[in-house]
C-alpha cells in the first residue's frame, strides 16, 4: 500500500470529504484534526488528533506521509466581522517549515475565492460585500497564500467559489485563467474530488486555481 495523505481538517466539510473520497478511491489517508478521535479506525483511515498550531503536532502527522491537503475551516460567527483571524497564515507557516524539515513536498492548500489575486476577479459590488463580510478572514488567507507562493513546496492552492452541499457532480471546472475566474457555485464534494485528483495526478504543481461549475 502506498504512503497515506495527510488530510488536515478531516473531521469536517471539504477535509472530510477529501477522506472520504481518498477512500472511495482505495486510498490510504492520515486524518488530522482536534476531533480525529471521533473517527473510526479502518484499513485506510488513520485518525490523527492534533492540534494545527502545535508544531510538534503537525510535524509527527507528517511523518511518512506522501502529500497533504490542507482544508482547514472556521465555524462563521459575527465576531468574525470585528476581530483579527490568524488561524489560516499560523497554521500554514507552522505546516511550510515542518513540511520542508520532514522532506515532504506536495501541498494541496484550500483557500478561498477571493483570496490572493482572485480577488482582482471580482467585480467592484463583490468586492466590497466580500471584504464588508469576510475581509479579517481573508485578510488571513491573503498572508496565507504569500506563505505558501514563497515556499519551496510543490504546491497547489485552490480557490472554490460559493459552496453548495450537493452530491460530487464532475462538473467542476478548473479555472486555471485568471482571465476566466468568476463567482459561481461548486459542491464541496466536487472541492474535495479535485483535491484528491490533484494528488493522485501531479495537477497544477506551482499554480493557483479557481473552482466553479
Amino acid at each position: 500500500m502506498s504512503a497515506p495523505i495527510l488530510v488536515m481538517g478531516a473531521t469536517s466539510g471539504i477535509g472530510k470529504l477529501a477522506v472520504k473520497e481518498a477512500v472511495r478511491r482505495e486510498l490510504p489517508v492520515r486524518a488530522f484534526a482536534r476531533s480525529a478521535d471521533s473517527l473510526e479506525t479502518t484499513r485506510l483511515v488513520e485518525p490523527f488528533p492534533g492540534d494545527a498550531t502545535d508544531s510538534a503536532d503537525v510535524t509527527h502527522a507528517l511523518k511518512g506521509v506522501r502529500a497533504v491537503i490542507y482544508a482547514l475551516g472556521i465555524s462563521e460567527s459575527v465576531s468574525m466581522l470585528w476581530q483579527k483571524e490568524t488561524l489560516f497564515s499560523t497554521t500554514t507557516e507552522i505546516l511550510v517549515e515542518a513540511m520542508s524539515e520532514a522532506g515532504v513536498r506536495r501541498l494541496v492548500a484550500v483557500t478561498g475565492y477571493g483570496a490572493g489575486r482572485s480577488r482582482q476577479a471580482m467585480s467592484t459590488l463583490e468586492r466590497l460585500g466580500h471584504r464588508a463580510l469576510l475581509g479579517r478572514v481573508y485578510a488571513d488567507k491573503d498572508r496565507q497564500e504569500q506563505i505558501i507562493l514563497h515556499s519551496a513546496l510543490q504546491y497547489t492552492i485552490v480557490r472554490p467559489v460559493i459552496l453548495t452541499g450537493g452530491p460530487r457532480s464532475g462538473k467542476a471546472k478548473v479555472k486555471r485563467d485568471p482571465s476566466g475566474w468568476h463567482n459561481g457555485i461548486v459542491s464541496r464534494a466536487d472541492v474535495a474530488a479535485y483535491l484528491v485528483d490533484a494528488v493522485e495526478k501531479d495537477l497544477d504543481i506551482g499554480r493557483d486555481v479557481v473552482l466553479a461549475r
